[in-house]
């Protein structure tokens, strides 16, 4: 059985900004890679949750995420705004 193709979505959001987060980037494979890898070299939390890739996936690059998404964004969000508490020595 053949491994599934590495995929990656990557979002941005901008409180007070945007009206809703929206994907910036998504690829398969080699692209998927160096989304994860620019991600990482630049510190931005990566989140794995296939079922929410899944669903991102679908999007367009620019495309707000759909309000049946907003939840599961949202805590998301909540866990990278945590993190980046925590790299700035925040409680």
């Amino acid at each position: 059985m053949k491994d599934r193709e590495q995929k990656a979505v990557a979002l941005t959001y901008e409180r007070g900004k945007d009206k809703a987060p929206r994907v910036t980037a998504k690829g398969r494979g080699a692209l998927a890679e160096k989304i994860l890898a620019l991600a990482r070299q630049h510190g931005v939390p990566i989140e794995k949750d296939s079922t929410l890739l899944e669903a991102l996936y679908r999007l367009e690059i620019n495309e707000d995420i759909p309000e049946e998404l907003y939840k599961v964004v949202a805590e998301v969000l909540a866990f990278i705004y945590r993190m980046n508490r925590v790299k700035r020595g925040e409680s």
